[in-house]
């Protein structure tokens, strides 16, 4: 396999129409060359890898047999499109995925009519598979027209509660819709594949009504060393918690489990669900994630995400660390109050690795847990251990923490229990875009009742904040941290908690006064050295806590001073306007104070490495300068505030 592949009959393919005309094997040559250039194309952007090999030949039937885009397909978090976006008129732009004003590294409705349902997140398709079924029936018009619609959702993403609900209301309306279970975590020895095999062909033969009959006789039809094979099958999906007889329970008609690598079994079954289905059905398709490409199958998360790599090894091309990761800043740390405190545990949602918590699961599994992609139950499963004398850490992406909400509302804070929120990720994390930004956390956090709500500058603080999070035990604490590594400080060694509330001066000088939360403040000092060139010493401020905010120390800035800028990683709503609202109720603005506020803007910023997504949101370190320059009054050239 070379980086760029050899791809005859893909080469053919320009939309999904051009696969309407092929045979069935010329479909499996399609597959056989989609999946090298998808190999081909990340090893040059880098991204998710796994997902998408895993569904190289489900991509294919999937286009070949239904009508899209008036037929949806609508992927579950969508990071295993890369061999769709292919297939539909994104090929010539497949290798700037997840680069600044390329192609979205998920699926995206302003990008393509192909991409029926934007995704980032999981756990969704199934409720909009069902929406698009009843907006049919109901009349509903698109400019492409509404068909049929077709969820492709993971094992893992069937995990949350949303999947669920989502097949109990299916299945109580009845309508005709089909979910693809894309089932990558349970391996099927050689007898059952024969099993899978043979109940694929009857499927294709018989009466949609039959299939279950035409199954429950499939048994004794095959030949006798496959026989053992197929109980064991039987008795496997009995056991199982994903088992035909659940979903049949749920008012779907459950077919498989077949091969989601066997073309021949997947265009026969998805054919006869096209020609006679009538009701919600469930395909059950066992595929293999990192399929076809040996590193990524070795790979313990089978390639799940990736850099930039070589083709021929998989050796991934990672710029050199200069300092430790955020994330590992503070697994380590946990790690250490661990080790003195019984009493500390660690929950995460389907992300040990991401989350930095895969070394405290190995020391510690008693007190470590993974609840998969859950939020909701992770919020409250903290709350009950909180309610229960522990001190749980729950450590989740700030994008993610979304998803856990009502129960951050409800269930911890109403509560003023002390449940600890590792918060990664904070801020613009770069490729995956907007549906993965941390831009919302101290918003809809820090207007709560009693919740702590910290912001680490860098490494060093973070380290601190851990320390400060553990010895909390009046209420909720938060603190977050962004994507990648610290800046290369020291790491304290003994640190003590911080004193809750209470920021820091960094840097005293005169006329403006800048007060940062978070790691904007190495943007600051940036536009601090070019600033004292120009004869202009801004003091500088590191507020560490939107809540409680320090009003000691912002009512003297705001006294010592003729202006004070406040800047974040965080939306509109969060830091600045708390500092605005103490500034209102304290009436300083009567005195005649200049306030500027500095925040990512009113919009959702498109995937790009952070340095140009902060460019974009006006918060670099000339940025900062302008502002300064221009509360000052100070005429610039060729910058605008």
């Amino acid at each position: 396999m070379t980086d760029t592949p050899m791809t005859p009959h893909l080469d053919r393919v320009h939309t999904p129409a051009d696969l309407k005309g092929m045979s069935d094997s010329e479909l499996r040559h399609v597959a056989d060359e989609l999946r090298a250039e998808t190999i081909s194309a990340v090893s040059v952007t880098g991204g998710h890898l796994g997902a998408g090999l895993g569904v190289v030949e489900l991509t294919v039937a999937l286009h070949a047999v239904f009508d899209t885009p008036k037929d949806k397909i609508i992927w579950d978090v969508s990071h295993q499109c890369y061999p769709h976006k292919i297939l539909t008129g994104r090929r010539d732009r497949i290798r700037t995925l997840r680069q600044k004003d390329g192609l979205s590294g998920f699926a995206k409705r302003s990008e393509s009519p192909y991409d029926a349902f934007g995704a980032g997140h999981s756990s969704t398709s199934i409720s909009a598979a069902l929406g698009f079924a009843v907006a049919r029936d109901l009349g509903g018009v698109t400019e492409e027209g509404v068909g049929d619609a077709i969820a492709v959702i993971g094992d893992g993403s069937m995990s949350a509660g949303m999947a669920f609900e989502a097949m109990n209301n299916a299945g109580h309306l009845g309508k005709r819709m089909i979910v693809v279970l894309n089932d990558n975590e349970m391996s099927i020895a050689e007898p059952v594949g024969a099993l899978s095999s043979y109940l694929s062909r009857l499927y294709a033969g018989a009466p949609f009504q039959e299939l279950k009959a035409a199954a429950k006789g499939a048994v004794s039809l095959l030949p006798p060393p496959f026989r053992e094979g197929a109980k064991r099958a039987k008795d496997m999906l009995k056991h199982m918690t994903v088992g035909g007889t659940m979903f049949e329970e749920l008012g779907f008609s459950y077919i498989g489990p077949i091969d989601g690598h066997d073309m021949e079994q997947l265009l026969a079954v998805l054919r006869t669900v096209k020609a006679r289905a009538t009701c919600p059905i469930l395909i059950h398709a066992i595929t293999k994630k990192g399929k076809g490409y040996a590193p990524a199958e070795a790979a313990r998360d089978k390639g799940h995400a990736t850099a930039k790599f070589d083709v021929p090894s998989g050796k991934q091309h990672k710029a050199p660390s200069n300092a430790p990761s955020y994330t590992n800043v503070f697994a380590e740390t946990l790690l250490d109050l661990a080790a003195k405190d019984q009493k500390i545990c660690a929950i995460t949602a389907a992300m040990p690795d991401g989350t930095g918590l895969s070394k405290f699961m190995e020391r510690y599994a008693s007190r470590c847990f993974d609840v998969g992609i859950a939020e909701q139950h992770a919020v409250t499963f903290a709350a009950g251990l909180a309610a229960g004398g522990m001190k749980p850490f729950c450590a989740l992406y700030s994008t993610f923490l979304q998803r856990g909400y009502d129960q951050v509302v409800h269930d911890v804070a109403i509560q003023r229990l002390p449940v600890r929120f590792a918060i990664d990720r904070a801020g613009l994390v770069g490729a995956d875009g907007a549906t993965h930004a941390g831009s919302f956390d101290v918003a809809f956090l820090a207007n709560l009742p009693g919740m702590v709500v910290m912001a680490a500058a860098d490494e060093a603080e973070l380290v601190r904040m851990v320390v400060t999070a553990a010895a909390h035990d009046e209420g909720p604490i938060a603190f977050r941290f962004p994507r990648g590594e610290g800046v290369g400080v020291e790491i304290p060694t003994d640190a003590e908690p911080l004193e809750i509330g209470k920021g820091r001066m960094i840097v005293e000088g005169k006329k403006v006064a800048i007060l940062s939360f978070g790691t904007r403040l190495q943007e600051v000092m940036q536009a601090v050295e070019s600033l004292n060139a120009k004869g202009i010493s801004p003091t500088v401020a590191d507020a560490r806590f939107a809540k409680p905010l320090d009003r000691e120390l912002i009512l003297k800035l705001a006294a010592d001073h003729d202006a004070l800028i406040t800047i974040e990683e965080g939306a509109v709503g969060g830091f600045g306007s708390h500092v605005a609202q103490l500034l209102s109720d304290e009436g300083v603005f009567d005195a005649g104070l200049k306030f500027r506020s500095m925040v990512l803007p009113d919009t959702f910023i498109d995937h790009a490495n952070p340095r140009d997504m902060y460019a974009t949101a006006g918060l670099n370190a000339d940025d900062i300068e302008a502002k300064v320059l221009e509360v000052l009054g100070v005429a610039t050239i060729g910058k605008t505030a």
